[in-house]
């Protein structure tokens, strides 16, 4: 007894709908891992823009400290205002806790733009006077000198990006 050609085209049509479903499946499957990966590479290059604008406003905040220091007069170093005598100790104020910041450090005044979520501040510490009174080099006098360490922290579009840069500067 042979198959009628009706009823082998019947169980074709059914494979073929397994198979497509298989296909469909699959296919779905991809698209969901592309979404997966374009929504992860979005929040990658969201937190190196933070991470960036942190850096850049930590930076102004250094220069911002750096410009205080290059002034005719130097204000007074009473150890308030951000401005401190001799090298803080640790046990003083956490770099890391953000209120020490905000109460402890000079805000910095220039344009950044409202894209941060919190202004820069800087730090400035006297850390050493060098009196070179009666020295002499081989080649002239030995000019006084004082150095200061600059610690700057920027926070970018987010709290969670923060940059802290130091830098010594010498006058």
């Amino acid at each position: 007894m042979n198959p009628t050609p009706m009823a082998i085209r019947h169980e074709q049509r059914g494979m073929a709908l397994v198979i497509s479903l298989v296909m469909l499946l699959l296919l779905t499957m991809l698209g969901v891992t592309a979404v997966q990966v374009a929504t992860l590479e979005e929040r990658m290059a969201g937190n190196t823009r933070d991470r960036h604008m942190a850096f850049q406003a930590a930076e102004a905040a250094l220069r911002g400290g750096e410009t205080l220091l290059g002034q005719a007069a130097l204000p007074d170093f009473a150890g308030t205002q951000g401005l401190y005598a001799t090298p803080l100790p640790l046990t003083f104020w956490s770099i890391w806790d953000p209120n020490d910041w905000s109460d402890n450090a000079v805000l910095y005044d220039g344009e950044l733009g409202s894209a941060l979520s919190a202004s820069p501040r800087f730090v400035v510490e006297e850390i050493a006077f060098i009196d070179s009174e009666g020295e002499s080099a081989a080649f002239g006098e030995i000019p006084d000198m004082s150095f200061y360490r600059i610690t700057a922290r920027g926070v970018g579009g987010t709290d969670t990006a923060v940059v802290i840069l130091q830098s010594v500067y010498r006058r």
